[in-house]
């Protein structure tokens, strides 16, 4: 079977790269399939995670305004498609470019949207007109049902889209460990890019709360930093600078879930949430914003971690606290966390994958 993925960047740190590497791989590896990805990399810049040899790398350069940006997008995925004849199209892109594939290619290829944010990102990322924000709604919903399958990654994901043709598959869990955190390390984690989406700056006014009665208690942010964001200035205007450490992403983050205690998630949006699962196969008890909409598909309130109202700083610090003071408590979240990722096996979900690839191209 030839599969084609079309994707904006493979060569960052972010999850769908590495979601994406991890089943392109095991597509090639497991399966004998022929696996091309279609990227708007740039050119053939080093890539951060690890890709079979075997997988073929196309890459589109667009530049420009807006319209000769779109038209150099159309005329590259019509190059692609004519050049590799692939039996099944992938899109993961949320940008909205990639909802209006239905309607410019004329393939008999079956195509699949894999949706790996919240319908409303780009509404809440952007200030929008009232009209604009409802046109690029209805156009994503209109679009979302010409796929072929329309792919969450969580039930509650799905919920947001008025589909006939959704199907739920999660990401997959890319490691497995005999090693588990003891969870004595007085560290909390957040993982994610320095990005309006990703809420650090919450974090941080969070994190000022939380230092008051537990100064000795310090909290580490792996992710790729973003100047506009100016979180390191925030962290100075809060005095927190002694507490709070920035890192750059790294490819073995489960080595860094073993020497802390908790993972902490404050995003305002979340199309599934990897790191939550990625730190709970290591036994961490997790404390997460409920926001639209990845968290409450992994978390079970009060069992294997927290979820908080979205936006309620006091009730966040109060979990965190609750952790931090009670070590049975975390030991006891810490093991149920670990154990509710089982279903995220790497085999179960692209067994899965499997199942639909081959239901739709029988069709």
């Amino acid at each position: 079977m030839k599969i084609l993925y079309i994707t904006p960047k493979i060569n960052n740190e972010g999850g769908v790269a590495r979601v994406l590497s991890v089943k392109a791989n095991y597509l090639v590896e497991n399966f004998g399939y022929e696996v091309h990805i279609l990227t708007q990399n740039e050119g053939n810049k080093p890539l951060f995670f690890s890709f079979d040899d075997k997988i073929v790398l196309h890459d589109m350069i667009l530049k420009g305004n807006l319209i000769s940006f779109f038209l150099q997008y159309i005329k590259a995925l019509k190059k692609a498609i004519t050049k590799i004849h692939p039996d099944i199209i992938i899109i993961c892109d949320n940008g909205l470019k990639a909802y209006s594939i239905p309607f410019i290619l004329k393939t008999k290829a079956s195509i699949i949207f894999e949706c790996h944010g919240s319908k409303y990102i780009e509404e809440k990322e952007q200030a929008n007109s009232f009209f604009t924000t409802k046109f690029k709604l209805a156009f994503k919903e209109f679009s979302a049902n010409r796929f072929t399958k329309f792919v969450a990654l969580s039930k509650e994901s799905l919920k947001e889209w008025n589909v006939k043709n959704g199907v739920v598959i999660s990401n997959p869990l890319w490691f497995k460990s005999s090693r588990f955190s003891d969870l004595k390390s007085k560290k909390v984690i957040a993982v994610g890019r320095h990005s309006y989406e990703k809420g650090l700056d919450r974090m941080l006014q969070i994190w000022q709360k939380v230092i008051v009665n537990h100064p000795d208690w310090s909290l580490e942010i792996y992710g790729k930093s973003n100047k506009n964001q100016e979180l390191q200035k925030l962290v100075n205007s809060l005095k927190i600078g002694s507490t709070v450490a920035f890192f750059d992403p790294v490819k073995n983050i489960n080595d860094k879930y073993l020497d802390v205690s908790i993972l902490v998630m404050t995003s305002r949006t979340e199309g599934f949430g990897m790191a939550l699962i990625e730190a709970m196969a290591l036994g961490l008890p997790c404390v997460a914003y409920d926001c639209p909409v990845g968290p409450r598909s992994i978390i079970k309130n009060n069992e294997n971690g927290f979820l908080v109202e979205d936006g309620k700083i006091d009730s966040f610090v109060q979990k965190i606290e609750l952790l931090i003071e009670d070590e049975n408590l975390r030991l006891q979240m810490g093991k149920k966390a670990q154990e509710s990722t089982e279903k995220y096996n790497l085999d179960r979900i692209m067994q899965q994958w499997k199942t639909l690839f081959e239901e739709i191209t029988k069709q």
